[in-house]
């Protein structure tokens, strides 16, 4: 049974910003790659650095620092990743129906023929794609 590099790159980072962790250390493949671009673009994230230990390669990635950090756990001061296409069960959308989260304010990630990219990229390019991710 495989596993899902995806969604365990999106726990990894919830888990880390939930728990106000400021480093974080995820497997590194194409997709983990691509997809933390995004989010380095996007400013999810302040900064990525690829490392290697023991023939493995490994992304070390700097959350953004929040405000009110030294508060309690709040709902509204998390990133928020969801995972949407998975294994067992894809979700495929065109460029027209490919959701807005928070009314744009959000990124939906998609997996397109051109590659990994942004919901505000495939619809420029006028292509659709499989939804990989929401963020928020």
């Amino acid at each position: 049974m495989g596993r899902d590099t995806i969604a365990d790159i999106i726990t990894s980072i919830r888990n880390a910003d939930m728990d106000r962790k400021r480093v974080v250390r995820i497997a590194s493949t194409n997709i983990t790659e691509n997809i933390i671009k995004i989010l380095l673009r996007e400013g999810f994230i302040e900064n990525a650095r690829k490392h290697r230990e023991n023939n493995k390669s490994f992304l070390v990635l700097t959350l953004r620092h929040r405000r009110n950090r030294k508060k309690p756990y709040r709902k509204r001061n998390v990133l928020n990743l969801k995972r949407i296409s998975r294994p067992g069960l894809r979700i495929y959308s065109n460029y027209q129906r490919i959701p807005r989260i928070l009314g744009g304010m959000g990124v939906v990630i998609l997996s397109t023929s051109r590659g990994i990219m942004t919901d505000r990229e495939a619809r420029l390019e006028r292509i659709g794609g499989e939804i990989l991710c929401y963020i928020w």
